[in-house]
């Protein structure tokens, strides 16, 4: 008989993407999660549901059973249990499974295994995409030089939304819609991120001036954060890619010309 496959072994397959064993076992794992998420959503058809009930709570729980098998051998095969339980990738693999256990406690909370799409992340290791991490850790240099700004825009916004809920709770008061400055506020917010559920409007003159300021503030709002990132991503990328930093002219003193331009694109002179 052959022997049984080491615990060494069986971690590899599972933990590592480099063999052929490893790669049809993160394979099987992603058509499994691909599997629950379409009957998932099937549930959710009241159709589909009346005739095929039994059908699709038969196939979630052999779902939940495989990835709560999986689990545990995760945890059993780590050298740090406790490093891969709270890690990222081991609370989505916790989250994925305990919405099955929680639905025969609480309906309809078997919808939520939809976070088992966060699973699919592993399809970067698998089909080799990893030559886009660099990529993502530019954008999350960008994101992260960009906290302290974005935190700033935020307080501002926070502010405004206040102040234009105050005078729009005084000016319309609770006869118009505007019966606290909680619910003045939220009508700020749908106002000035151009949204317009049009649940709440404005009666008076004073009032419609107030709104049309806000939804004039709403398009710079949308602007600035964006305008943020942006240079950030500018800034990492050079600092990324040394060798691809954006070129400038001499003579015109043009900015930011294609990092492999070989003459200015305004004046023709060679760069």
């Amino acid at each position: 008989m052959a022997p049984f496959i080491s615990k060494s072994r069986l971690a590899y397959i599972v933990f590592e993407h480099d063999d052929k064993a490893s790669k049809n076992f993160d394979l099987l794992i992603l058509g499994l999660i691909l599997g629950s998420l379409l009957v998932v959503i099937l549930d959710s058809e009241p159709s589909l549901y009346n005739r095929y009930q039994r059908e699709f709570l038969v196939l979630e729980w052999i779902f939940t059973g495989l990835f709560t098998i999986e689990y545990i051998m995760r945890i059993w095969l780590s050298e740090r249990k406790w490093g891969y339980i709270f890690s990222f990738y081991g609370l989505v693999d916790l989250l994925a499974i305990i919405p099955t256990f929680l639905s025969l406690f609480f309906a309809g909370t078997q919808f939520l295994v939809v976070v088992r799409a966060l699973r699919l992340l592993r399809v970067v290791r698998i089909l080799k995409l990893g030559k886009y991490l660099r990529e993502a850790e530019t954008l999350k240099t960008a994101m992260h030089n960009s906290k302290t700004k974005i935190q700033l825009f935020l307080g501002t916004v926070v502010t405004v939304v206040l102040i234009a809920g105050t005078l729009m709770f005084i000016i319309e008061g609770p006869e118009n819609g505007f019966t606290s400055i909680g619910i003045s506020m939220y009508w700020a917010i749908v106002t000035l991120t151009t949204v317009g559920y049009g649940d709440i409007t404005p009666l008076t003159p004073y009032g419609k001036f107030i709104s049309s300021v806000i939804m004039l503030l709403g398009y710079a709002i949308i602007a600035v954060p964006t305008g943020i990132v942006t240079s950030e991503l500018t800034a990492a990328k050079s600092i990324s890619f040394p060798g691809q930093q954006d070129k400038s002219c001499k003579t015109c003193k043009a900015r930011h010309l294609d990092h492999n331009a070989n003459y200015c694109k305004y004046c023709g002179e060679m760069l």
